[in-house]
């Protein structure tokens, strides 16, 4: 009996990294003004930037319906298998809620292990790469689910939003706070609490950026059995320059990056970069 690993899109795997760690995705739809279109399917990362760049409402996703979950379970179950399955945040989405009546609802659910990653783009792919492991070294299901449910309590992710224009669009600050920001260089902070994105403080330069982070690092310090994920919308460049950064004051040894998608970029929009990893508290 093997173990398939399923997530969904939100945990922005791309399709080199799918084939490689031999993950199954399921791929959720982002809704624009003229129509809906299904991430990583008939939409890019590069296509979804671009549409928001001229579009006058902010984009949003579409929650996943039951039968469309047991649709993407029941081929993987129907060979014996078992399957684990991660999840982007209930808290984010009702998505989760309808892969568990998908559950009771699919043939040989009882060998399906649904896990609230209580995260969304590198933080759930964080968890995904671990059942990776997991998988890889002879770990069952229910072991792997697990581990996972202990672990993204763990999970620690911050970001720095580069432009203010989509935080005045949603409605998260005002148009004389957009300027002001803008005027000063000010980039608000967004972190992952208890399974939602919230703002969690704003600094001023790239400087204090990485002063920023490191100060995070210390007040959660990584485990370095794991993997630390770097993520970006549309500034690789700036990404990488902060990634070798904290690459060289903290000693990581083990990274890899990914681009943030429809999930956070929808609120941030382009030139938002951070950092996700496994926290030993």
């Amino acid at each position: 009996m093997a173990v398939q690993i399923l997530t969904d899109s939100t945990s922005d795997l791309t399709e080199e990294e799918l084939r490689e760690l031999n993950v199954h995705m399921l791929h959720m739809r982002v809704i624009f003004e003229d129509g809906v279109y299904t991430d990583g399917v008939d939409i890019t990362k590069e296509q979804f930037y671009e549409k928001q760049a001229q579009a006058k409402v902010l984009p949003k996703t579409t929650q996943v319906n039951p039968q469309e979950y047991c649709d993407t379970f029941e081929p993987l179950l129907e060979g014996g298998d078992e399957v684990v399955a991660i999840l982007m945040s209930s808290r984010l989405s009702g998505t989760f809620q309808s892969a568990r009546i998908a559950k009771d609802m699919a043939r040989g659910g009882e060998r399906l292990y649904l896990v609230d990653s209580l995260n969304v783009t590198i933080g759930e792919g964080l968890l995904v790469r671990e059942a990776v492991r997991m998988r890889d070294a002879g770990a069952t299901g229910a072991q792997i689910a697990a581990a996972l449910e202990e672990m993204r309590h763990r999970v620690r992710f911050v970001a720095f939003i580069g432009t203010l224009k989509y935080l005045k669009m949603g409605g998260r600050i005002s148009a004389s706070t957009a300027v002001l920001g803008t005027m000063l260089g000010i980039s608000p902070v967004v972190a992952i609490v208890d399974g939602e994105v919230k703002s969690v403080g704003q600094v001023r330069g790239k400087q204090k950026i990485l002063s920023y982070t490191l100060d995070f690092f210390r007040e959660y310090p990584v485990d370095s059995r794991h993997c630390v994920m770097f993520g970006h919308s549309r500034c690789l460049e700036t990404m990488e320059a902060y990634r070798d950064k904290c690459v060289q004051a903290l000693g990581i040894r083990d990274y890899a990056w990914d681009e943030l998608g429809a999930v956070i970029g929808t609120h941030s929009g382009p030139g938002c970069y951070g950092v996700a990893y496994i926290g030993l508290k």
